[in-house]
């Protein structure tokens, strides 16, 4: 029996079928980005993918996420854990969700790394200064709240995943590393949705991975701290790395010729003097995002101690307007 001939409709389908097939294949990869208002700031996801459709349904997913993350762990929403938390303070443990939990837990870490610069209960102290009306607290008024910052007064428990502040009047605020763990989940749900890579960008806090569809790495500005938000001092080329910038130009004030900002000194009650900004480069976020915070509270000299220690990349912009740069981030850092 002679094998059968395709008709000609049937040749021209399969050509089509293998040049789209071909097209799918060897289509190049684009970016794509999305950017929305969530946790009280503009997060914008941009990813790397050779489909569109792909691209939106992996960063609406990370999205989702994102507000999942945000109804935990907000500070301002009554419904929250941390909410609950903060409520029940010297009254009794709450039991969290497992995200809760893990953050709750690092912030610690990071308050015992740091000595306590890194504090996630500074918020008694924080709820005093009005940056919205530029009004300062009173010395008594920080002098009588010093003692609810104490971080070694958070009792967590694993075996049924609980959090406890022993205190009454003690405030749970994961502000200061929240965008850096919300950064490391939005990137590992993209990588495992098939993006080749991007960047996680939640204000100061930016996490990246890959490299541009060209193959160059990432660009990040870095703010002059005393220009306007475009005016940049520096850029980073990154790739699979973290940074977080913590500044004295985000939420102040001027008085008296003194500039009051939201960085404040655990020990004291009052904004940090020593810095302009601080910018620390690593391949975590939660690890950029809390230190940023510790280092540029430590003052000048414990601040390059424990950069050295910890062989932290660091770009260091001193109160005079001076700068240092780390030997390890050098290569990573051109000047403007």
């Amino acid at each position: 029996m002679k094998p059968k001939l395709l008709t000609a409709s049937a040749v021209l389908f399969v050509i089509a079928l293998i040049i789209i097939l071909m097209f799918v294949l060897n289509a190049s990869p684009h970016i794509y980005k999305k950017s929305e208002i969530l946790m009280d700031t503009v997060i914008t996801l941009t990813v790397v993918s050779n489909s569109e459709r792909r691209a939106d349904e992996a960063i609406e997913s990370a999205f989702n996420n994102l507000r999942r993350l945000e109804r935990l762990l907000s500070f301002f929403d009554a419904g929250s854990e941390v909410s609950a938390i903060n409520k029940n303070a010297g009254i009794g443990a709450v039991k969290v969700s497992p995200d809760t939990f893990e953050l709750t837990t690092i912030a610690l870490e990071k308050a015992e790394l740091s000595c306590g610069a890194f504090n996630p209960v500074i918020g008694p102290a924080m709820v005093l200064w009005d940056f919205k009306n530029n009004k300062r607290p009173a010395d008594s008024e920080l002098k009588n709240v010093l003692p609810l910052l104490d971080y070694t007064r958070i009792v967590l428990n694993g075996s049924d995943s609980s959090v406890m502040l022993m205190d009454k009047g003690m405030v749970l605020d994961l502000g200061g590393i929240a965008k850096g763990y919300a950064a490391d989940r939005t990137v590992e749900l993209l990588k495992r949705a098939g993006m080749k890579a991007g960047i996680a960008a939640m204000a100061g806090d930016i996490r990246v991975w890959g490299t541009r569809p060209d193959g160059s790495p990432w660009r990040v500005g870095i703010r002059a701290p005393r220009g306007t938000s475009d005016d940049l001092i520096g850029v980073l080329s990154l790739e699979d790395l973290a940074v977080s910038t913590s500044g004295d130009y985000e939420r102040f004030f001027i008085e008296g010729g003194i500039r009051y900002h939201h960085l404040i000194e655990p020990t004291t009650g009052y904004p940090a003097g020593d810095f302009q900004s601080v910018t620390i480069v690593n391949p975590e976020g939660v690890v950029t995002d809390s230190l940023s915070t510790a280092v540029f509270v430590m003052g000048r000299e414990k601040a390059l101690r424990f950069i050295k220690k910890n062989k932290l990349m660091a770009y260091l912009i001193y109160a005079d307007g001076t700068t240092y740069t780390t030997e390890n981030l050098r290569a990573l850092f051109d000047n403007r």
